[in-house]
């Protein structure tokens, strides 16, 4: 790291309702943002063409966006988030951030709390707890919209790919009447917390244009964390295992065409689950591919 470049962005200002009290949550307040990145700039510095190096605007912007976004009790929490952002260009190979809290409720005089964090490409891509992610389409290219999917994920920092299932055609549970969804299951690596990972799949899912207008609507690309591990919580934002995955065929036809020694924590092996679910709107697509090493090599 010691021989690489810096580029440093340093108080970034933005409004969030990060805090463990509920005044916190319904008042808000401004966090500011140091942002550190290690990489190489000899490219950029000979090209001089900005897409060869890390665009500190559009850094600036998604960091906003991260403190802007949805409440966390900690600032640790936050600063984790903040990180993996900058990480997200392939050719940062480490980050330092962090957050100050200036008007934290300490109840004492003081001048500033902060938490910094850093972290290399190495500790967010080491060995990790298996995760297992559900992807849905039905919307435009359906298929085109899974592997642009895929291909977001598998560039996040801190998430390996592993394995994705062959697609499936179903027929959509609850909602509105729409078209049949394209479905597949992506089994990933990851060290990063599981709301972290959430995170991820939201990111994946507005890159793709996915409008949140009606509740279990149409939608051009869904992910949902299906398990972390053997993790269980009860967290309303991310409940794990996910709550309804036992009784989802478009989850679990994928999931153990991927992997027929699956598990889901607490409820036991997915080919006993899928053997007691309705799985006459499911169907198999054999000459419809994903493919995970696009984007990892």
């Amino acid at each position: 790291m010691s021989q690489q470049d810096r580029i440093s962005l340093i108080g970034l200002r933005a409004f969030g309702r990060h805090g463990v009290l509920p005044q916190e949550r319904a008042d808000g307040q401004e966090f500011v943002v140091d942002a550190v990145l290690w990489l190489d700039t000899t490219a950029a510095a000979a090209a001089d063409e900005v897409s060869l190096t890390a665009d500190y605007g559009v850094l600036a912007a998604r960091l906003a966006e991260i403190v802007g976004g949805e409440p966390v009790n900690l600032i640790e929490t936050l600063a984790h988030r903040l990180v993996a952002a900058c990480l997200a260009p392939d050719l940062v190979s480490a980050a330092e951030v962090t957050v100050h809290k200036p008007n934290a409720p300490v109840g004492l005089p003081f001048g500033d709390v902060t938490v910094t964090i850093r972290r290399s490409r190495t500790d967010m891509t080491g060995p990790g707890r298996a995760v297992v992610l559900s992807l849905g389409s039905n919307l435009g290219d359906r298929l085109a919209n899974l592997q642009a999917g895929i291909d977001h994920l598998a560039a996040a920092p801190g998430l390996s790919c592993t394995a994705v299932s062959a697609v499936f055609q179903t027929s959509p549970v609850g909602g509105p009447d729409q078209p049949d969804y394209l479905n597949a299951v992506l089994l990933a690596s990851s060290a990063l917390p599981a709301r972290t990972i959430l995170d991820l799949c939201h990111a994946a899912e507005q890159a793709l244009g996915r409008v949140r207008t009606v509740v279990w609507g149409p939608r051009t690309l869904d992910v949902d964390v299906i398990a972390c591990g053997t993790e269980i919580s009860d967290d309303p934002r991310l409940t794990l295992p996910h709550p309804r995955a036992s009784e989802r065929a478009f989850v679990l036809a994928p999931w153990y065409d991927v992997d027929r020694h699956a598990q889901l924590p607490g409820s036991g092996p997915v080919a006993d689950l899928l053997a007691h679910v309705d799985t006459s709107g499911v169907r198999r697509l054999p000459d419809l591919k994903l493919d995970i090493r696009r984007t990892q090599g």
